[in-house]
């Protein structure tokens, strides 16, 4: 591991300090909610430099599962663009696995399905990936895990969600977050028209100088 990679994930892995967010303005947006980093960060930095997910380089098939495009922006409190963050996600294949050895299920693993993505917001604040609609993982709702880089911040982590799933309640992350918070850790997966992807989903980060800088360094 080089020693950006490592630096990286040393912060990924330290614990956060805890803050207190100042009062919203009338204009201001609310941030985005932390969440947990879960035990399936990558342990090495992939070999993968891209953000489709659904193909590994080196092999022909496509990734087992719902092909979903999931889009969005990068923005802080006041909504402005975030340009130039590493955006990363992370998720485990349609059968339920993570490719990471700490996932020891006796299931097979989706050789097609790559597991980890990463892209760069544009100058308008926009990423985008190409991934799978989340399914349940054992003792967990469908979720995507996602952090987000910035220049001497701790990385900022959180969970995305399906809307409307009947598993979110039952999720002891999703509902260790504040019932009015709850929407902004939620996205809906639309069908839509294109030649590879059957769904889209738009998902928007709003940090803040704050809440960029926390996450909580527990496993789930």
């Amino acid at each position: 591991m080089n020693r950006v990679a490592q630096r990286r994930r040393q912060l990924l892995l330290g614990s956060g300090a805890a803050l207190l967010a100042a009062p919203l303005t009338a204009s201001q947006l609310t941030p985005t909610p932390s969440q947990m980093l879960g035990p399936f960060y990558p342990v090495t930095p992939p070999l993968h430099k891209d953000n489709d997910l659904t193909q590994v380089e080196g092999r022909s098939g496509r990734a087992a599962g719902e092909i979903a495009d999931l889009y969005g922006r990068v923005v802080d409190m006041d909504g402005r663009a975030m340009a130039g963050l590493r955006v990363e996600i992370w998720q485990c294949d349609a059968n339920g696995r993570y490719r990471h050895p700490r996932d020891r299920q006796a299931i097979a693993e989706d050789p097609n399905f790559q597991g980890f993505g990463h892209t760069i917001t544009d100058d308008e604040g926009r990423y985008r990936f190409r991934t799978i609609r989340p399914v349940p993982y054992p003792g967990r709702t469908p979720h995507i895990h996602a952090a987000v880089f910035q220049e001497g911040a701790r990385p900022f982590v959180t969970q995305i969600y399906v809307a409307g799933e009947a598993l979110n309640l039952r999720d002891g992350l999703f509902t260790r977050v504040p019932e009015a918070l709850r929407p902004l850790l939620l996205t809906e997966f639309v069908p839509v028209e294109d030649p590879v992807a059957s769904l889209v989903a738009k998902f928007d980060f709003v940090l803040s100088p704050i809440l960029a800088g926390l996450f909580e360094a527990h496993h789930a």
